[in-house]
């Protein structure tokens, strides 16, 4: 359990991983001073070190914030992922602590529809092999395996932010679009729902995957799923890394199958630049390989910014917590003047709130508003009341039993 009062000048705020400048810009606007931003993300001894005292912490898909990482963050209240995923993160521990998780899902989609769509030209005209050969002083000047994407149809997995603007796109240059999706999905354009996987492959010339990494998509896409596609298919995977067998795509590959891949995200991926990229997809000039760089430009690393800074920056000030991926979710309005501002973290068990407003009428201290979510095993609750004098009924918050965090705002 742990007691949180303090000015902007003292919450300390860590950004690491080279965190686009202006969520730094953003945060000594709003008039926190008390920040460090580095480049990378130190080794486990330095980063224990760094965040043993750290109050807000801002990282990309790199930093691993499980075990003993965890345990060394006394101080956290908040977590932002300057990027979608947020596998690198223990969500359940961070659930249990009271730390809220926020990410960005949907500030790169353009990005990647963009990636994805010059992939799907590249790989029909046959241009990677092209390059390499080129490279290597042969001249391979053919229209043998070299098509327009005109008239071609393209099968999206997860007609979700990304594939739905893929599809678009796909069809403002003249490709068909079908697509399948565990849930329904409007279509947009003239793009055609499919009912299934099985029945969406044999149908398509270019597959491109876009769905999360969970138990159902791991491993989606094996030599089962492979054999069903066309002779001369090409697959696309900008999602992650974990949704094809990459042992069956190299078999398929390597006996002309398949005519090509453009692959952004493995199932193992090094851990700075500086390190070995090691794949069987190597060995084919065929096949795009580009090191997870799907919401990789300035455009979109600038949106990140704005929206997880904002997301921390609202959960400080006031409570916030609209699109946490792992907490109650509670939007609220900018605190009153007149007004102190109680958040309590707990268990979520019965009686919470009772025992709650018993230790606010027991200091016949009026509640001038209540605002309760509650997610899985968590509970949190915001009450404004009519008080000055925080640090009595704090303490007394604080010896509830279930209680997690307890958080004041003057």
């Amino acid at each position: 359990m742990s007691k949180l009062s303090l000015s902007k000048e003292k919450i300390k705020v860590v950004l690491l991983e080279g965190v686009h400048p202006d969520a730094e810009a953003m945060f000594r606007q709003d008039g926190y001073n008390n920040i460090t931003v580095l480049k990378s993300t130190p080794d486990d001894n330095e980063l224990k070190k760094l965040l043993s005292d750290t109050h807000i912490l801002g990282i990309r898909s790199r930093t691993q914030l499980k075990g003993d990482i965890l345990d060394s963050c006394n101080k956290l209240m908040a977590i932002g992922t300057f990027c979608i995923g947020t596998n690198q993160i223990d969500l359940d521990v961070c659930n249990q602590r009271g730390i809220p998780v926020f990410n960005a899902p949907y500030s790169n989609t353009r990005s990647v529809a963009e990636l994805v769509l010059g992939e799907i030209i590249l790989l029909l005209r046959g241009i990677p092999e092209r390059n390499a050969k080129a490279h290597n002083g042969q001249w391979l000047k053919s229209a043998v395996n070299a098509n327009e994407a005109r008239g071609k149809t393209l099968g999206i997995v997860g007609f979700g932010h990304i594939g739905s603007q893929l599809g678009i796109l796909a069809e403002a240059i003249g490709m068909r679009v079908k697509y399948y999706d565990i849930e329904n999905k409007l279509p947009l354009g003239n793009c055609q729902a499919v009912p299934s996987l099985e029945a969406l492959l044999p149908q398509i010339d270019v597959l491109s995957l876009h769905v999360p990494a969970t138990e159902l998509t791991a491993n989606m896409i094996t030599a089962k799923e492979l054999s069903l596609l066309p002779q001369g298919a090409f697959i696309i995977n900008a999602a992650r890394g974990n949704i094809i067998d990459i042992d069956d795509l190299t078999v398929f590959l390597a006996n002309g199958r398949l005519n090509g891949a453009a692959i952004d995200v493995f199932p193992e991926e090094p851990a700075s630049n500086n390190d070995t990229f090691e794949s069987s997809l190597r060995q084919f000039d065929n096949v795009i390989l580009t090191p997870h760089i799907g919401g990789s430009t300035q455009e979109a690393q600038l949106n990140i910014a704005n929206e997880v800074a904002d997301k921390l920056i609202k959960y400080s000030n006031n409570g916030t917590t609209a699109s946490a991926v792992n907490f109650p979710e509670v939007s609220l309005p900018h605190l009153h003047e007149d007004l102190t501002r109680v958040m309590h973290i707990h268990i979520n068990q019965p009686g919470m709130l009772e025992k709650i407003n018993r230790t606010f009428t027991s200091q016949n201290i009026n509640i001038a508003a209540m605002y309760l979510q509650t997610k899985d095993n968590v509970g949190y609750v915001i009450m404004d009341v009519q008080s000055e004098s925080s640090d009595l009924i704090t303490e007394q918050l604080k010896k509830i039993d279930g209680t997690i965090k307890v958080r004041v705002l003057h």
